[in-house]
Order: structure tokens, then C-alpha cells, then sequence
């Protein structure tokens, strides 16, 4: 799961996109958030009466 995990990290990204530690710290941060979010609704997230839920 970790190499399937780094795999998704960096799939078409082999270079930082930009210049200094602050920007692709940022841009790492948010791209790691979004695989997040894609895997937990393949995990069927949903709103459950004001709150998060897995289905």
C-alpha cells in the first residue's frame, strides 16, 4: 500500500512545479489532502445528518 501510495503521489510529478521549500511544501500539502479526499469517497463518504460518515 505505501508504494501504491508514493505512486499516486507522484504520478506525472518527478520535479517540484516550483521554485522554494514554502511553495512545494504548500503544493505537496494540498496534493496529499486531495488524494485523500479522492480515496475516502471511493470509500463512500457522505453527509449523514450534519455529519461526515463512511458507508
Amino acid at each position: 500500500m505505501v508504494e501504491r501510495s508514493i505512486a499516486w503521489l507522484t504520478r506525472g510529478n518527478r520535479r517540484v512545479p516550483h521554485r522554494g521549500i514554502k511553495r512545494n511544501n504548500a503544493w505537496l500539502q494540498l496534493r496529499i489532502a486531495g488524494l485523500n479526499l479522492r480515496r475516502l469517497l471511493a470509500l463512500g463518504l457522505t453527509m449523514d445528518q450534519g455529519t461526515w460518515a463512511l458507508g
